[in-house]
């Protein structure tokens, strides 16, 4: 590849990064507080939900997210296909005979779908790292001063348990950067399946490193971004 070809490559890149930014941004801005309230199911005392809320963190974090991808997106036209050959009706056969799977919007919906779930599990069990890291004596002191649970919660425990799983958070987040080139399974045109496709096209695996490139600078952005929030929680030392 001469020079032409690499600003080619790179500019084609470029053009299909916010669709792995979007998804990325998707992903993040649900799945932290799908994962704070899955958390909250965890612990709570009713027994039946603390299992169910076991369960679904045991699958998701122990299936590969590539599967969950495949089997989120094929799920659909499976059930569409058979409520549409049995003739089933009722609000959610005919929901799901009216969604159009052949559109990028559904191939994003889908995406999004599977990855909210798949990070919201992992950020559920930081999150209880970080609520069960804080000493009972906490609690018990604020309750001595009169403060509600929810008082004692925002005031006392929160700003805590979020300067404790700030490090935790970022890896997961520098991880989720990378996971998004798994959407180029289901063919998802981002900086992956595009860089595969140059590659083909030039015969040359230097598509791949640009691409590689690209994701390095979005963590280089991530990192940055926690050790700047990581420096403001530093009065709770």
């Amino acid at each position: 590849m001469d020079w032409e070809s690499i600003k080619k490559v790179t500019g084609i890149l470029l053009e299909y990064l916010p669709n792995t930014l979007k998804l990325f941004a998707v992903t993040l801005l649900l799945s932290i507080p799908v994962g704070v309230l899955v958390t909250l199911l965890k612990k709570c005392r009713f027994k039946p939900v603390a299992w169910l809320t076991n369960l679904y963190i045991l699958i998701m974090r122990g299936t590969p997210l590539m599967l969950q991808i495949i089997a989120i997106y094929y799920a659909v036209p499976m059930l569409k296909a058979s409520f549409e050959k049995d003739g089933t009706t009722g609000f959610f056969a005919d929901f799901i005979k009216n969604i159009d799977t052949r559109s990028d919007n559904y191939m994003f919906i889908a995406l999004s779908v599977a990855f909210v779930l798949n990070y919201a599990a992992y950020f559920a069990e930081i999150f209880r790292g970080g609520v069960d890291s804080i000493p009972k004596g906490q609690y018990e002191a604020s309750y001595m001063l009169g403060m509600t649970k929810m008082q004692t919660f925002f005031r006392i425990i929160l700003p805590q348990v979020t300067k404790r799983v700030i490090p935790a958070t970022s890896n997961e987040v520098i991880v989720l950067v990378k996971d998004t080139s798994l959407a180029n399974i289901i063919a998802y045109a981002e900086i992956t399946m595009k860089a595969k496709q140059q590659m083909n096209f030039y015969s040359s695996i230097l598509p791949l490193f640009i691409a590689g490139l690209f994701y390095f600078i979005l963590n280089a952005i991530v990192t940055l971004a926690f050790a700047l929030i990581e420096k403001k929680f530093n009065y709770y030392r």
